[in-house]
């Protein structure tokens, strides 16, 4: 399991781990160069703070309840022990969000006099390159070529500058911040810091939906996805970090620190459910800035695009980083961004559906958002049958999905019950028609009573265990599509009745993929809810859970053989499956109560 926290505040974010380092922190965003990435090189730069007493440490993580706010206690001895505080502060500060690109840190004795070292050496990005402190009266200033890292604390400079061990008698504070200087007490300021973040929160926290079950998981769940959310411009991040591997030895090592406008819609639908709707509000806002940009053309929408809407283009290999635990490459931005991905229309139509369908959105109903729907429709009319990368985006090979022809026939649909409430007048599309032939091409591809790849293309596919969940009318068909899925793609070799899918088994530009996808198992288990196998449902959903680690977090791919978690960390994606399917399989309040 990755032995990392997850904190931040919608502007930045970074990974902390059990021993108490910094391990990956990119500034001044989220998709910016490393300013520590020990993650993906021992050589990448970090901020630790260690114990350093004679034998092995031990420690435990975990988040302050209902916040993201991340401690870690550390014990060198039976009598020596500390706590760690990390935190981004967020709150509501003169009528505006606070979320400077800061991080907290606090450290204090808990027993005995336990001796710790402090350690913070950042690099200046993808060069590795470290960048030299000049000290300051109470502060290490670090300058990179276009802008400064401040770190403030109450600590020995002396001991912190010479990476000197000392024992720990009181509290320290420490504060890292990007292009601003602390200028007020510290101490006072990094408490009340700390009391207001954690307040917002709880805060946030107690105004979420939560479903009868899963409550833990999905609260958890819905503070990650919080984070990924990159709040300046309304993007949504896919995940925080890059080229953390998908397999060993694979080369499967992809950047994902971007908005898939895919993704943005799955996670919108978990805010929906989750009862948040300030992320969607942002996000059309990110979305209306890339339709301005395709003003007046038809042209086809990227899959991704970057927190600045865009092309996260062209991809690089780092080829001075050794990756995660040796296992290159290391790669910054994504060639996704150039391929035709058709699925993305009905996910983009049906994220603007709810502003038609929910009254709750009336004040979005406007000409705008009316036209960026006429177009998709449009878009999705024109995808039917239509060859691409597909959702898990393969490289080569581009052939007719089903899956696309899936999500272009939700979005009609979707068109068409928005049409019957006397909006979209002046879209000439005949959407019913077109709405039929996208079902009749997932019926060409049907094959011994379940929806196969495609039709030309009897493979498996398990996000076609959404068919239920989009409401495809067949419910014969939905069913046995799941029970296919279920047989043929469950890792059933390495465990017996797995909960775990491969996404496919089919070859694609390097092999068969040999871990599950983690997001499937939630899929499978929403769709069987879907389908009325409520019982069956949960069973799945329990033990897809179990794919979380110590602090409740996903990652994009697991093996359950050996409990390992691979690819990028924390995955968006999987924790909305998670969210998703823990209000499917729960039964209302009204029954519990």
């Amino acid at each position: 399991m990755y032995p990392y926290g997850l904190i931040g505040n919608c502007q930045i974010s970074a990974l902390v781990s059990k021993a108490g380092s910094i391990d990956w922190l990119c500034l001044p965003r989220p998709d910016s160069d490393p300013v520590f990435g020990y993650l993906l090189d021992p050589d990448g730069g970090h901020f630790s703070i260690n114990a350093a007493g004679k034998g092995d440490a031990s420690s435990r993580q975990y988040y302050i309840e209902n916040t993201n706010i991340l401690t870690t206690d550390i014990s060198t001895s039976e009598t020596d022990s500390f706590r760690i505080t990390d935190f981004c502060p967020r709150f509501v500060q003169h009528g505006r969000m606070f979320r400077p690109m800061m991080v907290c840190r606090i450290v204090e004795p808990l027993t005995g006099s336990p001796n710790i070292k402090v350690t913070c050496k950042p690099v200046a990005g993808w060069s590795k390159e470290p960048v030299r402190p000049v000290r300051g009266n109470s502060h290490l200033r670090f300058e990179f070529s276009n802008d400064s890292l401040s770190l403030a604390t109450n600590m020995p400079l002396t001991y912190l500058s010479e990476e000197t061990a000392f024992p720990l008698k009181e509290k320290l504070y420490f504060v890292l911040s990007w292009s601003a200087a602390i200028e007020e007490d510290l101490q006072q300021m990094t408490e009340r810091f700390l009391a207001q973040t954690e307040d917002y929160w709880r805060t946030w926290v107690k105004h979420c939906s939560i479903p009868s079950l899963f409550q833990k998981e999905t609260i958890r769940s819905a503070l990650v996805l919080k984070l990924h959310c990159y709040e300046d411009t309304g993007a949504i991040l896919a995940a925080l970090t890059t080229s953390l591997p998908e397999e060993v030895g694979a080369q499967r090592n992809w950047d994902y620190r971007y908005c898939w406008l895919r993704d943005a819609y799955f996670v919108l639908s978990a805010f929906h459910n989750l009862g948040h709707f300030e992320e969607m509000d942002g996000y059309l806002k990110f979305l209306l800035g890339i339709a301005q940009k395709h003003k007046e053309s038809h042209e086809r929408l990227a899959p991704v695009y970057s927190l600045s809407q865009d092309l996260p283009v062209p991809e690089t290999i780092r080829s001075l980083w050794r990756g995660y635990n040796g296992q290159s490459p290391v790669r910054t931005n994504n060639q996704a961004a150039e391929h035709i991905q058709n699925d993305v229309y009905g996910e983009l139509a049906l994220t603007l559906a709810p502003i038609y369908l929910d009254d709750r959105f009336v004040h979005l109903r406007d000409k705008v958002h009316e036209d960026m729907l006429s177009n998709l429709a449009r878009l999705c009319e024109r995808s039917i049958s239509t060859p691409d990368a597909g959702l898990w985006e393969v490289r080569n090979g581009w052939q007719e999905h089903s899956f696309t022809n899936l999500m272009s026939w939700a979005g009609l649909e979707r068109t068409v019950r928005i049409q019957n409430r006397e909006y979209l007048k002046n879209l000439s599309l005949d959407t019913i028609k077109a709405r039929d032939r996208a079902f009749a091409a997932i019926q060409k591809a049907t094959n011994s009573g379940s929806i196969r790849n495609g039709p030309n293309d009897t493979s498996f596919d398990a996000a076609l265990a959404l068919a239920s969940v989009l409401r495809l009318p067949e419910e014969k068909l939905c069913r046995e599509t799941i029970r296919d899925i279920q047989k043929n793609l469950a890792l059933s070799a390495e465990r017996p009745n797995s909960s775990f899918f491969y996404r496919y088994v089919r070859n694609d530009d390097f092999g068969k993929p040999a871990s599950a996808f983690v997001i499937c198992s939630f899929w499978v288990a929403q769709g069987l809810a879907r389908l009325g196998c409520r019982e069956e449902a949960q069973r799945f959903l329990e033990d897809a859970a179990g794919a979380a680690n110590h602090v409740g977090l996903f990652s994009e791919h697991f093996l359950p053989a050996t409990r390992t978690q691979l690819g990028n960390f924390p995955q968006a994606y999987s924790h909305v499956g998670l969210i998703n399917s823990a209000f499917a399989v729960s039964p209302p309040w009204s029954e519990v109560l």
